[in-house]
């Protein structure tokens, strides 16, 4: 291959290396002992490479290399270039669903527990992930008779502190009321304490201290207090009966198995805190290069855990097969969590017997995925070619960018662009324009700005590179440029005109490579440039309906950034005109009241309560204000 390094210049250190496209987008990176003995496995016998290695060297132009000086730091710099670069022939795991967790915001004045998904917030503790929210609902009412702690969201506690009237969980003992005073902030984080130590696996102490308050209660003859505590001890121990006891009350550990086959592989993961399964969740991921189920472990350790918060690592990790680097993985994660952590394979007695347990579950996973997938590439490719047979395509358009303009009544003229790469949404590559020069010029000439504006530095980074395609890497930041890659088609939110203005600004680019469509909202009409009628496609047909989700998707990412360009220019409008009234103090007021309608609605006496604000500025909000809103 041409772009094989000279030989002896590839070092005999320890390294991250990188593969890179003839666009300079890094399409896979990794690790290696010696660098020079792990390339040039990759050119000394091609044809006994495997398939998927063969593909990304035919796909690489080049490659280069990083030395570190220990296997730590090479796992370090794997992972932070993986999640930097996202390279497509890496393995990524997949979340096979949403998991929900129960969380507590200790990073909260009042903390607050809840239901929470997705990525996880600073300063809240996570309990789970559990397979079912109503499973989390059920624990947390059973818990809240011990530990009442709030529930509420910000709006319905600050209501509650305004009106001196707690919830009605505040009337049923299900929640101290912090809002109205009934504990001090001390008093209900202490609460919430106890609450994240008894999910932590703590319990053996709340159940002997209110046990041990249950006879005291007795003894003295307070049999009211004493069935409540009795009750109280009940409800934690139906709490611990929904957890099933697995492994001793001390061990700590997840429990990793996995289910693969020559192309995929899914993973299981078990948390056991406390000898009691805590909570479940699966992992899909695609074989992009021949792996062993120990490589599959160790990438898939450094995603699980690359950011983690320290609490959330536990003392044991067991897996199926050790990873290559098994003890320089244990060093980093021991590293993160500051206590020894051990990666090791059970053999023997519980907690292999949990393992294949996991492993049931992984396999289970595994089936259901390949009949979810199957249908879904059968669909999204079907759905790809019957675009290109309509619209007369050269090929399947595997990146489709899409364009649609918000406004309300020609002001705040927003417009967003969405990208899907085979049928998928690519929310990464997603942008969004605040238009100019044709603002109130209506949504034709606004179309033509953004489309002008979004090829004109295409094509500038096309001619700085002096290649056919633009460099896609900027070499100053290492980071991709944020328009540096071409759509195979661009679809607008708009009929005939809206086309027409799309395929001007391309053409007077010298844009020729880029197909150009419209969709019509109101008979989802499929719109060419220069043609007189549209395409129309089945209301049946899959194409129209990526079509569909492809301009939905573009319609309310323009609505999302024109509702908050609005918000913030009433802010600005309104409160910019009030003399003495800087920025500090505008975020202060609007961190107390929560937005401007409630700010119009307070007295003099209520807005001198926020820090800085004196008598004559509140009597100049209040005026300014009441001026605004008549």
């Amino acid at each position: 291959m041409s772009f094989r390094p000279e030989p002896g210049a590839i070092p005999e250190s320890p390294g991250v290396y990188r593969f890179r496209d003839a666009q300079s987008r890094v399409i896979y990176v990794g690790k290696a002992k010696s660098l020079r003995q792990r390339l040039n496995s990759y050119f000394a016998d091609f044809a006994g490479l495997h398939p998927r290695t063969q593909t990304m060297l035919t796909t690489a132009a080049s490659v280069d290399w990083t030395v570190v000086g220990t296997e730590v730091e090479a796992l370090q710099l794997e992972y932070s270039w993986i999640k930097e670069f996202d390279p497509r022939f890496n393995v990524k795991y997949r979340d096979d669903k949403s998991y929900p967790f129960l969380a507590v915001t200790m990073g909260e004045d009042f903390p607050r527990v809840q239901v929470l998904r997705g990525a996880k917030r600073k300063g809240t503790r996570y309990f789970g992930p559990y397979s079912h929210a109503w499973a989390i609902r059920e624990t947390v009412d059973l818990l809240l008779r011990v530990f009442p702690v709030r529930t509420c969201s910000a709006g319905v506690f600050k209501r509650a502190g305004q009106i001196g009237r707690p919830c009605l969980l505040g009337y049923i003992d299900k929640c101290s009321a912090p809002c109205v005073g009934n504990v001090t902030p001390d008093q209900h984080r202490e609460l919430a304490e106890d609450f994240c130590d008894f999910m932590a696996g703590n319990t053996g102490r709340f159940i002997k201290r209110l046990e041990r308050a249950m006879r005291e209660a007795a003894a003295a003859e307070e049999y009211e207090r004493a069935a409540r505590l009795r009750d109280d001890v009940q409800a934690l121990q139906r709490a611990l009966e929904k957890q099933a006891v697995v492994l001793g009350e001390s061990i700590d550990c997840d429990v990793i198995a996995m289910s693969e086959d020559p192309l995929e592989a899914a993973l299981q993961v078990f948390y056991v805190r406390a000898g009691r399964i805590r909570g479940q969740r699966g992992w899909v991921v695609d074989k992009v290069e021949e792996s062993s189920t120990g490589e599959l472990v160790e990438h898939f350790l450094l995603q699980m855990y690359g950011e983690a918060a320290p609490e959330a690592i536990p003392r044991e990790v067991l897996v199926p097969a050790l990873p290559p680097e098994a003890e320089a993985v244990a060093e980093l994660l021991t590293e993160q969590r500051g206590a020894r952590v051990e990666v090791r394979v059970p053999q023997r007695g519980d907690k292999r017997a949990l393992m294949e347990t996991v492993e049931r579950n992984a396999k289970e996973s595994l089936a259901q995925h390949k009949l979810r997938r199957a249908s879904d590439l059968t669909t999204r490719s079907r759905a790809l070619q019957e675009i290109a047979d309509a619209l007369d395509l050269d090929q399947a358009p595997l990146r489709i960018e899409c364009y649609d303009v918000s406004h309300l009544q020609g002001d705040d003229v927003v417009a967003s662009m969405v990208v899907f790469e085979d049928g998928l949404a690519r929310k990464s590559e997603y942008r969004r324009f605040a238009i100019r020069g044709t603002a109130g010029q209506g949504d034709v000439a606004s179309i033509y700005e953004v489309i002008h504006r979004r090829f004109k530095r295409h094509v500038e980074e096309r001619a700085e590179s002096g290649e056919l395609d633009p460099e896609p890497i900027d070499p100053e930041t290492g980071r991709p440029r944020r328009f540096a890659y071409p759509p195979n088609l661009v679809v607008v939110d708009g009929g005939p005109a809206q086309v027409a203005a799309a395929r001007r600004a391309l053409d007077e680019l010298g844009v020729d490579d880029v197909s150009v469509s419209g969709l019509a909202k109101r008979l989802e009409e499929v719109w060419l440039p220069g043609d007189d009628q549209p395409v129309i496609l089945p209301r049946t047909s899959e194409g129209l309906y990526l079509l569909q989700r492809v301009r939905d998707e573009a319609h309310r990412f323009a609505i999302t950034y024109h509702r908050s360009k609005r918000s913030k220019s009433v802010k600005e409008s309104v409160l910019d005109e009030i003399r003495g009234l800087g920025s500090a103090r505008k975020q202060a007021l609007l961190k107390r009241f929560g937005s401007v309608k409630r700010l119009q609605g307070a007295t003099i006496d209520e807005i001198r309560e926020v820090p800085g604000i004196g008598l004559s500025t509140a009597e100049a909000i209040v005026a300014a204000l009441k001026g605004e809103s008549t």
